[in-house]
Parts: structure tokens; C-alpha cells; sequence
């Protein structure tokens, strides 16, 4: 009996430090590279962003842990992955989430603003230049030199992401197709189905993206400006999004007094 009340209490432990938690929600192939990058390692131990697993999303959400951190915000958090993309968005309106791991561009932040905080710019108007990425057997859109030749070319993105869309618009593409699941936008590029699509720079020689099945690869030499800037938000609806608000504030303003994001970011590739 002794041993059964010993167990009890054991799972009715786990269960309180479950509740403890915060639940976030991020989307699978992210939290995937994000334990391959940590290797073990706690968030805040870390000082340097290179590194197996690295990418701009991963970037993100270490950085996001080291500011609240800084700020003093103590809560963990339990992640809940999985397919989510513009579901994020409903739930931090709704309180549902207290914060996304993965920065907002300002014009789609703008929208909802008045169910979330906004914090200031995690990477500045003018500085987020983006590749164009292509199925590695795709040799036309490698031999792209000139705006003329996009004439030949599709592209796939969303509406959702305003910035993205509008940049791609202006361009003199054959098409431009609407997916809105960044996941089947990459399969579409895979897949040939669609020519390209616009990426953040990976950290390794070849620029070269593969997750599962799919394997994508940045065309040398070409960059795309996407005018914006990125930022995070946190839900006013959320109990603790006032609290997870300043203390990220805080954070933030001490790691750019010390140059610490842009460097990170550097490291991370993302910044040339």
C-alpha cells in the first residue's frame, strides 16, 4: 500500500509541475531543429547561435528565452508542437497563447494590435533580405540572372504574410500561387509544382534547407529585400501576458545595449 501511495503522489507531482508550465504552441520542424540546435543545453547557456539545427526561427525562440530571462520573467513552458501556422494568431488574440516563438512582421502585428503587444523591432526595417529557394533539380531557376527571366518563373506564398506576398507581387512572375501552410509551400517548391519560394539564410556553405523528403537550395548571388520590420507579440488577453510583456522590454533593451541580437543573428547566418 505504502508503495502505491508512493506512486500516487509521485504522478500527482508531474501532474502539478505540468499545470506549472506555460503551454506554447510552435510549429513541429521548428521545435525539431530547436532540440537538435540545444543539444541538451539550456536556452540561456548559450552565447553562440551557430550550429547544427540553426535557422531564423530557431534564432527567435532562444532569443525570446534569454530576454524574458533577463527580464526576469521565471515561468517555464510546455510546448505543445505541431502543424499550427495562422492558428498561432487566433489563439494570441484570444489569450489561448500567451506569446509566439516566431517574430511578426509589423504590417501583419499592425492588425491585431489591439489584442497584443508589440515589442520593438527585433530586426530592423531594411535589414531582412531573404534568398530564393529552389528544388536543387530545378536548374532554371539557378540560372536566373535578371528580372526578364522571372517572366519564366512561378512562386508560391501566402496573403498572411503581407509583406512576403506584396514583395513577390511586384514582381514580373509567370504566377504566383497562394498556399497558405508554410510546410506544403515547401513541399510545392520540392515538388517543382511551384518554381521558388522566398527563405531566411541558413548558417551552412551550400545554403541548403532539408527537412524529411524535401530538399531546397538557395540560388547563389540573389537576395530579395522584404521591407519590414520583424517583432515580437504577446497576448494582452493572456493572464500573464503584462507580466511576460515587460519583462521581455526589459531583456531586450539590456541585449541591444550590449549588441548582443545583432551579433547572435550573425552568427546564426542570418545576417550577412
Amino acid at each position: 500500500m505504502r508503495a502505491v501511495w508512493g506512486l500516487l503522489l509521485c504522478l500527482a507531482l508531474q501532474c502539478q509541475a505540468l499545470e506549472d508550465k506555460i503551454p506554447v504552441y510552435i510549429r513541429d520542424d521548428v521545435y525539431a531543429d530547436y532540440l537538435t540546435f540545444l543539444a541538451g543545453r539550456a536556452p540561456d547557456a548559450i552565447n553562440d547561435f551557430s550550429g547544427p539545427g540553426m535557422r531564423r526561427d530557431v534564432a527567435d525562440l532562444v532569443l525570446l528565452h534569454q530576454a524574458l530571462l533577463l527580464g526576469g520573467f521565471k515561468r517555464q513552458f510546455q510546448y505543445l508542437p505541431g502543424k499550427i501556422n495562422f492558428r498561432n494568431t487566433s489563439m494570441l488574440k484570444n489569450g489561448d497563447s500567451l506569446l509566439s516563438f516566431d517574430t511578426y512582421w509589423l504590417s501583419d502585428a499592425e492588425k491585431f494590435a489591439g489584442q497584443v503587444y508589440i515589442t520593438e523591432p527585433i530586426i530592423a526595417k531594411g535589414d531582412y533580405l531573404a534568398g530564393v529557394f529552389a528544388s536543387p533539380a530545378n536548374e532554371k531557376v539557378f540560372q536566373l540572372r535578371s528580372l526578364e527571366q522571372l517572366r519564366q518563373l512561378t512562386a508560391v506564398s501566402t496573403p498572411k504574410w503581407h509583406t512576403d506576398w506584396a514583395t513577390l507581387s511586384a514582381l514580373p512572375l509567370k504566377q504566383l500561387f497562394r498556399q497558405d501552410e508554410w510546410l506544403s509551400q515547401a513541399r510545392m517548391v520540392h515538388l517543382q509544382w511551384a518554381d521558388f519560394m522566398l527563405m531566411p539564410f541558413f548558417p551552412n556553405e551550400n545554403q541548403s534547407f532539408i527537412l524529411e523528403k524535401i530538399e531546397l537550395k538557395a540560388v547563389p548571388g540573389i537576395a530579395v529585400l522584404l521591407n519590414d520590420s520583424r517583432h515580437f507579440v504577446i497576448s494582452r488577453q493572456h493572464p500573464e501576458g503584462a507580466a511576460a510583456f515587460a519583462a521581455l522590454n526589459l531583456g531586450l533593451q539590456q541585449m541591444k545595449r550590449q549588441c548582443t541580437i545583432n551579433r547572435l543573428y550573425r552568427q546564426a547566418g542570418f545576417f550577412g
